[in-house]
């Protein structure tokens, strides 16, 4: 089996797992795990950090996420580097999907702590529903990109790469953490847009993937 086909088949393999994932979310299995976890994030963590995670937001949302992928994919110098965009647009529509089919109500309003810095009128999913998470997608499938394509680069020392993989680790724990800490999310809706994105991503890395 070659490199590329694993690739793919882990990448469907995880997509499969949201969808069945997405399953257990409509049929509203995890309502006591988001609210008892939303709960503890934010009782023990101060309002102090409600910028810089509202600041996560901004960076996260579909505008800054998207310019950030096109420089990302300038970078590999990939011209199939556009069939990764025709992944990332899939992602949306199954973000849209889920926000629109799968029963899963957002936080109530006294649970949002976002700080609004700018508004973004360009794109921006809004129903009544929650999953999964636009954001935690977003932000798994531009960090399994370049994750994957540092990993396999033969331009980048073994040190460089751990400086990578460290700061992806650290963006997207962050990430990941401040959408139910904000009250934007339930951590069931950043569990399925993490395997959403990822999976995409993992699948979508076969088109920019380096030569050996």
């Amino acid at each position: 089996m070659s490199k590329k086909l694993r690739y793919f088949l882990v990448g469907v393999s995880i997509f499969l797992i949201f969808v069945f994932f997405s399953y257990l979310v409509d049929k509203n299995l995890f309502t006591q795990f988001d609210f008892d976890t939303t709960v503890k994030l934010q009782n023990r963590a101060t309002q102090k950090f409600d910028d810089l995670s509202s600041g996560l937001s901004l960076v996260g949302g579909f505008e800054i996420a998207t310019i950030i992928l096109i420089i990302f994919l300038i970078y590999t110098r990939k011209i199939l580097g556009i069939i990764v965009l025709g992944f990332y647009v899939v992602l949306h529509v199954f973000e849209l999907y889920g926000k629109t089919f799968v029963d899963h109500l957002p936080p109530p309003f006294f649970m949002v702590r976002t700080e609004k810095f700018v508004e973004f009128p360009q794109f921006y999913v809004r129903t009544e529903n929650s999953y999964p998470s636009g954001h935690a997608a977003r932000a798994a499938f531009i960090s399994i990109l370049i994750l994957l394509f540092t990993m396999n680069s033969k331009k980048l020392s073994k040190n460089q790469k751990y400086i990578i993989l460290g700061l992806i680790l650290v963006y997207d724990l962050a990430m990941f953490v401040s959408r139910p800490y904000l009250g934007e999310h339930w951590t069931s809706d950043v569990i399925g847009g993490i395997f959403l994105g990822a999976g995409l991503g993992i699948a979508s890395f076969i088109f920019i993937q380096p030569k050996s």
